[in-house]
């Protein structure tokens, strides 16, 4: 009897130790978790002229973009909080100022979709590029780094493009993630 009660000890403190996986990947998507261990990321291209565009892996430093530089998938797409967010920072950014203040287009184009200026721009991945790098039609590029190339802590992180992306996909039918 004892060794039973003994055996489903240490059966529960597995199964306890598991579930915790402190520092592990317990709720990551396995692609996400293949990321944090192999490095490997999608392929980026610059929307202006379909060049590769190589962006630092450390950047991608919360769970929702560790798993979007895995899938390709926004993963903020529907969550209130980072719609939120992604308000604030499409006007922080100065987004309104082109693109109007719900995204509808102004000087620069529409992000409702779904006829989009770039029709890449219908997957997130497709959108992230134009944003992270800029676009040939006068928007300049937005990615940490690159918004002010004499500042390298200037510019958005990935995290934020996609809380952006997650905003912008509310005011259309294309949540990206098809």
């Amino acid at each position: 009897m004892q060794k039973i009660v003994m055996l489903t000890i240490a059966a529960i403190s597995v199964f306890a130790l598991a579930a915790c996986d402190k520092g592990g990947t317990a709720g990551k998507s396995e692609k996400a978790a293949a990321v944090e261990t192999s490095g490997k990321i999608i392929d980026f291209v610059v929307t202006q002229d379909g060049s590769p565009m190589p962006i630092k892996p450390e950047l991608f430093d919360t769970p929702a973009a560790k798993e979007f530089v895995a899938t390709g998938k926004n993963p903020y797409i529907g969550k209130q909080e980072a719609i939120d967010k992604g308000k604030k920072l499409f006007q922080l950014y100065s987004c309104t100022q082109c693109h109007g203040g719900d995204a509808q287009g102004q000087t620069g184009p529409s992000l409702h979709g779904p006829d989009f200026k770039y029709a890449k721009d219908a997957t997130n991945k497709g959108m992230f590029e134009t944003i992270w790098h800029g676009t040939n039609g006068g928007m300049g590029a937005k990615g940490k780094g690159l918004m002010d190339p004499t500042d390298p802590n200037n510019g958005l992180m990935p995290d934020e493009v996609l809380q952006i992306q997650a905003w912008i996909r509310t005011h259309g039918k294309t949540t990206g993630n098809e």
